[in-house]
């Protein structure tokens, strides 16, 4: 069995809606972490049409619990209803509820009962390096960390029926986009600009569409969990600043499929831009379960200078080169950051595997780098 770095007993200050994308392991981490609850499993058909049909049926089976008592309610966008019933259950006899969902954009697009900041969000992300006994890196740079496709024998079928059932299916139902195929071509760009800067105009000339629809279904993606966008770096000295944000799905393996990028091999282009991706989707895992104020941007300037991730203030800047072998040319980025911040820590993640420094820039070598994420912070 895999432990999870989210220890879900330390969230439950109060009840939670508790977010993330199919098959990272939800269901399964409240099963285990939470034996002795009450355990409604919204994917049952009969249990579903039974509380659809009448959601006062789920206040009758519980108002005669005792107070504390832990109620998981499993997919409850698929019965959104059932949340003005568990406001009650919250108010009046003080019932704790974990509220589990792929997405909130049901929630959100039908105006449903978020119980009034009664319940906060928790965000669960794909498997991180710290879960996993023996992490196989280029496993992961090509297959992705959802946790089916990470463990099984044949990922690449297991993330075609991923994407065809849930990607285009699920997506494109919650979207009610009158231009499905504008939508559908909108997930394959979406896709080329993967780890890139997003601009709306260029993607909308491709799609068809206008800019706004494109703004409006990166929104979708990230309602539905699917991606999320990094913002530019704000705070502007000498240099004139790119502020256009970059997109990246939540998975490196689902952007690997759409890409048709398979049998990744290192010094490749391709291997470096899902190294690349794999480091953010770790970090940005790791900001929101050490529940860190600070955000996660990228930094670059009008001359092509660049650095991969910065983390609050520039209180850290982080450049990721899947090289074998470091060398002063590839910390032109960091160095250029340096100048305008010089109080930043500087790290270059990469395959080299001699730690050291050069100059004010730390090498790490990039299972290093995981550890000491997730052992000491950065």
């Amino acid at each position: 069995m895999i432990e999870r770095i989210l220890q879900i007993k330390k969230e439950l200050d109060s009840s939670i809606f508790l977010f993330g994308a199919r098959q990272t392991g939800k269901s399964t981490v409240l099963q285990q972490q939470f034996p002795n609850s009450i355990y409604i499993d919204l994917l049952d058909s009969t249990l579903r049409e039974r509380f659809s049909r009448r959601p006062a049926l789920l206040y009758e089976m519980l108002q005669d619990k005792e107070e504390g008592t832990l109620v998981i309610i499993d997919e409850i966008p698929e019965v959104p209803e059932l949340l003005n019933e568990a406001h009650r259950l919250i108010v009046k006899q003080g019932l704790v509820f974990i509220l589990c969902g792929s997405s909130a954009r049901k929630l959100k697009r039908k105006g449903k009962n978020t119980l009034g900041g009664r319940a906060f969000p928790v965000y669960f992300y794909p498997f991180v390096s710290a879960e996993i006994p023996e992490f196989d890196i280029d496993r992961a740079v090509n297959y992705g960390m959802i946790p089916p496709h990470y463990l099984a024998k044949n990922p690449s079928r297991l993330l075609a029926a991923y994407i065809e059932v849930y990607l285009k299916e699920e997506v494109k139902e919650e979207a009610l986009v009158r231009n499905l195929k504008a939508f559908q071509r909108f997930l394959e760009v979406a896709a080329l600009t993967d780890g890139e800067m997003v601009n709306n105009n260029n993607i909308a000339t491709d799609c068809g569409v206008s800019a706004t629809t494109v703004s409006a279904y990166f929104d979708i993606l990230e309602d539905t969990l699917i991606g999320y966008r990094i913002p530019a770096f704000q705070k502007v000295m000498k240099r004139r600043l790119v502020q256009a944000p970059r997109f990246y799905y939540f998975d490196v393996g689902v952007a690997n499929h759409l890409l048709h990028r398979k049998d990744l091999v290192i010094g490749t282009p391709e291997y470096g831009h899902a190294f690349e991706h794999l480091v953010i989707q770790e970090l940005y895992a790791w900001l929101h379960y050490t529940h860190s104020e600070e955000e996660l941007s990228h930094w670059r300037t009008y001359t092509g200078l660049e650095v991969d991730a910065v983390i609050g203030d520039a209180r850290a800047a982080i450049e990721i080169k899947s090289v074998e072998e470091v060398m002063p040319k590839h910390l032109k980025g960091l160095k250029a950051f340096g100048e305008e911040h010089p109080q930043s820590r500087k790290i270059i993640v990469s395959l080299d595997r001699i730690n050291r420094r050069i100059g004010d820039t730390e090498c790490m070598y990039v299972l290093d780098f995981f550890k000491t994420l997730w052992s000491k912070g950065i």
